[in-house]
């Protein structure tokens, strides 16, 4: 059987080394090309991990929470085979194993960690036999590709009935898919003072799966994230056993929080922003206790640690020369992607926790991997950010629209810039400076690619595959 994969090895490697000669990542191509040629391959060499796999979904945050997961299992000493790069379908998971795997069946790796889309989940776990699946979250996205969460949600129920899952209990949908099995482990957050004042308007899961009424809601920190009940047939929030107490956001730069698991419990410091992020390392952290990782291997992972690719990323613009002989000025530019209405409300919630006006790059686009409808946005709430922001321009191919969103959110005509090429709209919106402040650039997921690859070409990052 070795012998009649290597030549399809082979032949996926040389596809890989020309995507990156013609300037790609190579993240997904050559495992698309090595899928097509062996449909057995991604269990193949899944099978070589000595350690097996986890796989880790969700709608939002799930490139952070395995990177953060990476970062916990990588002080524990555990090598890893991972799609650091995002790729999360068939293609990239293939891509990831192609790269690790040796001759005479061996692997560079002991333990396969894979990011993974929604709708791919079922279809890699059941080539890959997980030891555990981590599942975050399930938020309204891309309705024109992934349809109801409810469809999703039924899916990961009867794809995953053999798997050990690892649940948000904070997440009625998520948290149902664990009720009646064995080795569920459950995570959530215990801080009464983080408590919204209620569901926002486009708040999801709000009714019980089992009989259909109306959850009651105890607290709600983030979307339909919180305690819940159902005041008809009783049905509430599993205790979870991996908790995160104590919780301090500090605007768009950190958070902390004080996780406490079976093992004990510890101060974590994140250099990432938001209760999202909390909520990431919460998951990855109650990941690697499912897998059995020391108290302190979680620690140190998660100690310091920083954005991934485009979430919350800062980047040093360099400006034109106020004046001859001077020297060049630079600009913070912080880069928090927004691809749902949770997502988006998150983002403007944490950068309502910092002083001041701001000054806004938002990136609009409607490509297939963003979802071709963008109604989405009306369910944001930029309202809340409205009255503080100074200039925002709006840039995309869907720019007029986010403008026009802005407009009824309440900023002035006056401070709205519309301009479609992304190019342009970033040099104007840096050269528009005020008082050294930053420039905060809410990009949807194929704008955040764009605006990395235009950093790279600018010198201003080191890579758009990072």
């Amino acid at each position: 059987m070795a012998s009649a994969l290597e030549p399809k090895l082979a032949l996926a490697r040389a596809v890989g080394a020309l995507s990156r000669l013609r300037g790609g990542g190579a993240t997904s191509a050559p495992g698309k090309l090595l899928v097509a040629l062996d449909r057995d391959a991604i269990a193949t060499l899944g099978a070589r991990l000595g350690r097996g796999s986890a796989l880790v979904s969700a709608t939002n945050g799930k490139t952070t929470t395995t990177a953060l997961a990476a970062r916990i299992f990588e002080h524990a000493g555990i090598r890893l085979v991972h799609n650091r790069a995002g790729a999360n379908m068939a293609g990239g998971i293939a891509a990831a194993l192609l790269a690790a795997a040796r001759p005479h069946k061996q692997i560079a790796g002991e333990l396969g960690l894979f990011e993974v889309d929604e709708l791919w989940l079922d279809s890699i776990a059941s080539q890959l036999g997980p030891r555990a699946v981590l599942l975050g979250n399930l938020f309204r996205d891309q309705l024109d590709r992934y349809g109801e969460l409810e469809a999703i949600a039924a899916r990961w129920a009867e794809g995953l009935r053999a798997e050990r899952l690892v649940l948000n209990a904070d997440d009625p949908l998520v948290a149902d898919l664990g009720r009646g099995r064995d080795r569920t482990l459950y995570f959530g957050l215990e801080d009464e003072s983080l408590a919204l004042p209620g569901l926002a308007h486009a708040a999801d899961a709000k009714h019980c799966r089992r009989c259909g009424a109306p959850y009651f809601f105890e607290r709600v920190y983030l979307g339909h994230l919180g305690h819940y009940r159902c005041p008809s047939c009783g049905q509430q929030r599993p205790e979870p056993i991996v908790t995160a107490t104590d919780v301090t956001l500090q605007g768009v730069r950190s958070a902390s929080f004080t996780l406490r698991t079976p093992a004990g419990s510890g101060r974590v410091a994140l250099g990432l922003p938001g209760l999202y992020n909390v909520y990431n390392a919460l998951a990855a952290a109650a990941l690697a206790s499912a897998l059995e990782v020391e108290l302190n291997s979680i620690l140190a992972g998660l100690d310091g640690a920083t954005a991934a690719f485009g979430r919350a990323e800062a980047v040093t613009l360099s400006l034109a020369s106020a004046a001859a002989g001077a020297g060049p000025l630079t600009r913070e530019l912080r880069i928090l992607l927004v691809k749902n209405p949770a997502g988006a409300n998150e983002v403007l919630r944490t950068l309502a926790l910092e002083p001041g006006q701001h000054d806004l790059l938002g990136v609009l686009n409607d490509n297939i991997a963003d979802g071709r409808d963008v109604s989405w946005i009306w369910d944001a709430d930029f309202e809340l950010l409205a009255p503080r922001v100074r200039q925002m321009s709006c840039s995309g191919t869907r720019a007029a629209e986010l403008a026009l969103r802005m407009k009824y959110a309440g900023v002035a005509e006056q401070r709205i810039r519309v301009e479609p090429d992304l190019s342009r709209a970033l040099a104007a919106a840096a050269a528009d400076t005020a008082d050294g402040a930053p420039l905060y650039a809410l990009p949807t997921y194929t704008a955040m690619l764009a605006l990395r690859e235009l950093l790279v070409a600018r010198g201003e990052a080191n890579s758009a595959w990072g």
